[in-house]
């Protein structure tokens, strides 16, 4: 079985991933970490994890990471930073969910994945990468439409626009041979909308886990793809499906277009 830790096991994410893992008969749950200081350390949650798993719940991945195979880590951008040079140092493979990463911090990932198998993606469901492959297609086919993105999250969410919403448009202007500037929200009298851009347009409220929509408008008609994740299972299972396959994998930079649609040489 391939084994696991998990970065922020006590919060939403990672408590789905690991219940989710748990009930896999290819993995095992091995491991979690919760952050020296968080409110979760020393809570009832924490203390039963501790005595469920085969390692108790740790303030840092440096003591468990040589009894992973893969680490499943959808914390924060520093954290995830931090995590990723244990996982280099350990030659251990990673699995991030992690958005909100400034382009110097890529760069840092682009470059432990020369030493060792990395995921990463702003999206780890099927439906979203799904998505991304049919904006393409879509803005292959109407490319004179003006393109909007409209995503919606719950009221804790700390990054803006997601890290979804902008690959859309990464994706939308990886087709177009002219390509569209993305404007995050528009305010004040700001004139018509210019037909060299993407609208991207951020939601903050209540429960919701995410939404996405992708509406080309033109003459006389308007397309709308949507996206709607029902709970944080779909992004789970998702980072699970990702591990699984990036357990054999030499190392390198993947994404979930890789984990769901790359054929096999």
């Amino acid at each position: 079985m391939i084994k696991i830790a998990v970065i922020g096991i006590g919060g939403k994410m990672g408590s789905r991933i690991a219940s989710l893992c748990t009930a896999d008969p290819a993995l095992e749950l091995i491991a979690g970490t919760e952050a020296k200081g968080h409110p979760l350390i020393g809570s009832s949650k924490i203390q039963a994890l501790s005595r469920e798993l085969p390692n108790p719940v740790a303030d840092s991945l440096d003591s468990i990471i040589s009894k992973a195979d893969i680490v499943i880590d959808f914390s924060t951008t520093a954290s995830t930073l931090t995590n990723l040079a244990v996982a280099l140092k350990a030659k251990k493979a990673i699995v991030i969910g992690t958005t909100g990463f400034k382009e110097n911090e890529i760069k840092a990932i682009e470059k432990a994945s020369k030493e060792i198998p990395v995921v990463l993606s702003p999206n780890m469901s099927v439906g979203v990468n799904l998505l991304f492959k049919l904006v393409k297609e879509t803005a292959k086919v109407i490319p004179g439409y003006d393109i909007e993105i409209i995503e919606a999250h719950h009221n804790q969410k700390k990054d803006a626009p997601s890290g979804t919403a902008l690959k859309l448009a990464e994706e939308i202007n990886s087709v177009l041979d002219e390509k569209l500037n993305v404007v995050t929200g528009r305010d004040g009298l700001c004139g018509p909308r210019k037909k060299n851009e993407i609208g991207v347009l951020a939601v903050r409220a209540g429960d919701i886990v995410g939404d996405h929509t992708v509406m080309f408008a033109g003459p006389a008609e308007r397309l709308e793809l949507i996206h709607r994740a029902h709970s944080r299972d779909a992004l789970a299972g998702g980072a699970l499906c990702a591990a699984k396959w990036l357990a054999d994998k030499k190392p390198g930079l993947y994404n979930m277009q890789d984990v769901l649609f790359k054929e096999e040489n």
